[in-house]
């Protein structure tokens, strides 16, 4: 699997996928990151990892963000996220 993101929903709503096994941190984080950043608000991105620092990067990054972590699963060999992205951070801040 490469990296690969499209226009069309995939299964179970994911609009993206991003690859990012064999890679070290941060580089899957910063891969989801950059794949949240070409969807819409609700869409999700799925990311498959096999670095073990990512499991607590991604739950730190979504408590951390606007963005909810939908999914997580640990697979023999590699790990599964999904992240929805949320609504931009905007002027309502003070």
């Amino acid at each position: 699997m490469s990296n690969t993101s499209s226009n069309d929903q995939h299964h179970n709503g994911v609009y993206a996928e991003v690859d990012a096994r064999g890679l070290s941190c941060p580089m899957p984080l910063l891969k989801a990151k950059l794949a949240l950043n070409s969807c819409q608000c609700g869409q999700v991105v799925r990311v498959l990892a096999t670095d073990a620092g990512s499991v607590r990067d991604f739950h730190a990054f979504a408590n951390l963000s606007a963005h909810s972590l939908v999914h997580f699963e640990e697979h023999e060999g590699h790990f599964e996220y999904q992240l929805q992205k949320g609504e931009q951070e905007s002027a309502d801040k003070p």
